[in-house]
């Protein structure tokens, strides 16, 4: 049998999305605040997510850390970063739309993929699995006051 040649014929983005019922406020501190997001995602980091920050994030489960480049934040609604190697980082910008005062739409999306299109298409898949399982996460957080450990769970050691 022989294989279908696919390509790509746009950059290809990572996009997840989540509504989680508190104030954009709140749900913008859940990525901002490192106190609140080492609840949800990554288990330390080196400081908060302020527009021109260099920060480090680590996850100790998994012995990772990686550079993060903050490079524009606007209160309680957008936060853009760039992160991974800095010779050819990704770039994620999250955004929180109120959708009442107590009613948050939070969107993120993460472009700069590399390699092959199959290289590509994996992390673009990883990357969505990824965002998904952490808006789940501040989600549970926010409104059930639950500490899920999704991210850490998320692929276990043997």
């Amino acid at each position: 049998m022989e294989q279908q040649r696919l390509e790509l014929t746009h950059e290809p983005a990572a996009y997840a999305c989540m509504v989680v019922r508190r104030p954009a406020e709140q749900v913008f501190a859940a990525f901002a605040d490192p106190a609140v997001t080492t609840r949800v995602w990554y288990s330390r980091s080196s400081g908060p997510m302020v527009q021109g920050a260099e920060l480090t994030w680590e996850w100790e489960s998994y012995g990772v850390s990686v550079e993060v480049r903050v490079r524009e934040v606007v209160d309680h609604r957008m936060i853009r970063f760039e992160w991974g190697n800095y010779d050819q980082p990704t770039s994620v910008e999250l955004t929180f739309t109120p959708r009442s005062a107590e009613v948050t739409f939070v969107e993120v999306t993460e472009t700069g993929f590399t390699g092959t299109g199959d290289e590509a298409v994996r992390w673009v898949n990883d990357t969505v699995g990824g965002f998904s399982t952490v808006l789940c996460s501040v989600k549970a957080l926010l409104e059930h006051g639950i500490e899920l450990n999704a991210v850490p769970d998320h692929h276990p050691s043997a």
